[in-house]
C-alpha cells in the first residue's frame, strides 16, 4: 500500500510539473506551435485534394470557393469568441487560448475535407462529388 502511494504522489509531482514548469510565453508559443501544425496539415489535405480532383474543374472551382468562405467563417468566429478589447482584457492566456481555438477549428475542416482524400463506401448515393474508396 505504502509503495502505491509512494507511486502515486511521484506522478502526481511529475504532472504538477508539466503542467506549472511552463511561463505562459512557453504555453502561448506552445499553442502557437499546435495550430501551425494544423494549419499544414488542412493545407497539405486542401492541396491533395486539388490533386486528386484536378480533371473536375466544376469541383475544383467550387471547392475553392468553399474553403474561401470557410476562412472567412472561422475569421468571424475566432473575432465572436474573442472580440476586440482593450489591451489586456483577456489577460496574458488570450494568445494561448486564441491558438487553441483556431487549432480547434482548423481540425474539424481537415477532417471534414478529409472525406475527399479518403473517398467514401461504394452504394452510399449521397457522396455527391466525392469519390468511391477503392
Amino acid at each position: 500500500m505504502l509503495m502505491i502511494r509512494v507511486f502515486l504522489s511521484l506522478i502526481f509531482c511529475y504532472a504538477t510539473a508539466i503542467c506549472f514548469g511552463q511561463s505562459q510565453a512557453d504555453m502561448n508559443q506552445d499553442a502557437s506551435k499546435q495550430y501551425q501544425k494544423a494549419d499544414k496539415e488542412l493545407n497539405a489535405t486542401y492541396q491533395q485534394i486539388l490533386k486528386d480532383y484536378s480533371k473536375d474543374p466544376v469541383f475544383i472551382a467550387n471547392f475553392k470557393k468553399a474553403q474561401k468562405l470557410w476562412i472567412q467563417f472561422r475569421d468571424a468566429e475566432m473575432k465572436a469568441k474573442y472580440p476586440d478589447r482593450a489591451a489586456g482584457y483577456y489577460g496574458s492566456v488570450q494568445p494561448m487560448c486564441w491558438s487553441i481555438y483556431l487549432t480547434e477549428l482548423t481540425i474539424e475542416r481537415t477532417n471534414k475535407l478529409k472525406v475527399w482524400t479518403t473517398g467514401i463506401e461504394e452504394g452510399d448515393v449521397c457522396a455527391g462529388s466525392v469519390k468511391t474508396k477503392n
